[in-house]
């Protein structure tokens, strides 16, 4: 009988320490991460990326460009995606390139080669 309330903690526990099992990514991470790839960073970032809670990027790579925008939390980060979609041209097809994982938001330049959210995304 001792051994059910001590279970019930460790699943109140280990619910309560991240149960989502999705990691929080960050700028200074990625930075290094893509810079250690040989990805060329900087440029001039839009106002939703310049107004980001966790920060932003600019990633030059061979045939493309992605802002990598960072929330502290993924609500946060939903709220970057709905900002882009908000203030969108109205010739851009977003979904073609504005791209979600966790609390990052990647809006490409053009629509990205599976090569380079590749690239990306395995700095997240």
């Amino acid at each position: 009988m001792r051994l059910l309330p001590v279970l019930l903690l460790i699943a109140i526990l280990a619910a309560s320490c991240g149960g989502s099992g999705q990691s929080v990514s960050t700028l200074g991470t990625t930075r290094s991460c893509l810079t250690k790839d040989g990805v060329r960073l900087g440029g001039t970032l839009d106002f939703v990326a310049t107004t980001a809670t966790g920060g932003a990027l600019k990633a030059n790579l061979a045939t493309n460009v992605v802002t990598v925008v960072f929330g502290q939390t993924a609500a946060d980060a939903d709220n970057i995606d709905q900002a882009y979609r908000r203030f969108r041209s109205a010739n851009v097809g977003i979904d073609d390139v504005l791209r979600q994982q966790g609390n990052a938001v990647m809006l490409w330049h053009e629509h990205p080669s599976d090569a380079d959210i590749a690239r990306i995304t395995r700095c997240l």
